[in-house]
């Protein structure tokens, strides 16, 4: 199967069957604050919650587009995106996903809501960071501007979610005159069917969002394995037609042959040499070949990607000098130009998608008695009213949506056991709040990223020695 000797198609299936594992562990770790608040209102049964979940994470994965898989695959150093040493990319893939699993399973067990985003983004920083040490590594070791825009969306998600709910909360008592939003649901009992529809369509909105923000980190996974595994199948998009790269080259040289080097900064001078290097070569190659270069494409996959990875960051780096001075037009043409060539290294194919619907599907239905516990009885002192559970997974619901539509990777657990806190604080001011709870899952937060990065780092330089 795709020309791999026995051995690498047995590490090939190892590190899918890892993806799928991570990605079904996710689903009964971070889906089960989606259900924890119409169990706990009794709008759903639990049974009825997880499988209806389970559907709207399988649905959001394919809605989701790829953006977020993106945002995750390219915190990697261009160079270890493009190690043509395929045991390098198996040691890096095994030791992210076995680093992330081995967390999230920890936290599972003790019932917190520890954040997955968290444990993956730690674990990918981990592998960059250990790939530095590396004989073969020249440039960052991890791609610090991705990081730290990653880094922000993760830090400050929580604080939407915190003040947006409580802001809610405020609103829902000044402008309605219902006095059953704010009670304690009766046992055993649904709410008023309109209170219940309302938390239906919250916790939908709530899997939904989870399934396009998080199922693509599954799906960011699998194309790192497939690209470091077996680069001359899934380096590039196949379904695209090679010749109209040759038109997205030609826009990018013209657009660049306006700037003037002498008024870019010391550091991007350079950069923009090697971006016009970079295009002259992949035009040369393209134009070796009769027709339409299809044949350049195909044999050449992983070289074609390595420029196109190299255009796309040199060119990033040029738009953003304070020094340029493009008009808008040919700023047009060179983001046009660059985001047409993205198209061919910015995809998953749809068996992709499908395996990691399944896979978070699947999760979202087991093992989730845990953690709903913990966002449904220990975070607050007080039994979720109907007001608290609806306000909480609509503000996550919002926020995750918005960061799903910029391509930012945030935390469900986070968002939402934060929305928790929040309605807890409104309803009865910080006392509230169940220290202990509280406590362990700050502790958790906060030894994710050192915990995940010493592990996965660690995981990487062993198996680069295994290997």
């Amino acid at each position: 199967m795709f020309g791999l000797e026995p051995g690498l198609l047995i590490l090939l299936i190892l590190c899918l069957v890892a993806a799928c594992g991570f990605e079904f562990v996710n689903g009964f770790h971070d889906t089960a604050n989606a259900v924890a608040t119409v169990i706990y209102t009794n709008a759903l049964k639990p049974n009825v919650a997880v499988v209806w979940a389970g559907f709207c994470n399988f649905v959001g994965v394919f809605s989701g587009g790829i953006a977020v898989a993106m945002g995750i695959v390219y915190l990697l150093p261009v160079e270890l995106l493009i190690d043509q040493d395929i045991y390098h990319s198996v040691a890096m893939v095994l030791a992210l996903l076995l680093s992330a699993i081995i967390w999230n399973l920890g936290t599972w067990y003790l019932g917190l809501p520890s954040s997955s985003s968290h444990t993956l983004i730690g674990s990918i920083l981990g592998v960059g960071l250990a790939f530095s040490f590396m004989p073969e590594s020249t440039g960052a070791a991890v791609n610090w501007n991705e990081a730290t825009k990653i880094g922000l969306s993760l830090i400050v998600s929580p604080l939407f979610g915190f003040g947006f709910t409580i802001l809610l909360m405020f609103l829902l008592r000044r402008f309605t005159n219902s006095e059953t939003l704010f009670r304690e649901p009766l046992p055993n009992q649904p709410p008023p069917p309109w209170i219940r529809g309302v938390l239906i369509a919250t916790c939908t909105g709530v899997s939904f969002f989870h399934g396009s923000n998080d199922g693509q980190k599954g799906v960011g996974l699998v194309m790192l394995i497939l690209i470091g595994i077996i680069p001359s199948y899934f380096a590039l998009n196949a379904e695209k037609n090679p010749s109209t790269m040759q038109t997205s080259l030609s826009n990018i040289e013209r657009a660049l042959a306006g700037v003037d080097a002498s008024q870019l900064t010391a550091p991007n001078r350079p950069v923009l040499q090697s971006v016009k290097n970079e295009v002259a070569d992949l035009q040369q190659m393209l134009a070796l070949e009769k027709g339409n270069g299809t044949e350049a494409v195909r044999r050449d996959r992983l070289s074609i990607r390595k420029d196109i990875l190299l255009i796309a960051n040199g060119t990033n780096k040029i738009l953003a000098d304070q020094s340029v001075n493009l008009p808008a037009a040919r700023v047009a043409s060179l983001k046009g130009g660059v985001g047409a060539l993205k198209e061919y290294t910015d995809y998953a194919p749809t068996w992709v998608l499908l395996m990691i619907s399944v896979s978070l599907g699947l999760g979202t239905m087991v093992g989730w008695k845990r953690i709903v516990k913990t966002v449904g009885e220990k975070i607050g002192k007080q039994h979720l009213t109907y007001a608290q559970g609806a306000s909480a997974e609509l503000v996550a619901a919002s926020t995750i949506g918005v960061a799903s539509g910029l391509g930012l990777p945030v935390s469900t657990t986070h968002v939402l056991s934060s929305g928790i806190a929040g309605s807890m604080v409104a309803n009865k001011g910080l006392g509230n709040l169940q220290p202990q709870t509280v406590r362990s899952i700050a502790l958790a937060w906060v030894l994710t990223l050192p915990v995940s990065i010493l592990l996965s780092g660690s995981l990487y330089v062993f198996f680069r020695w295994l290997f």
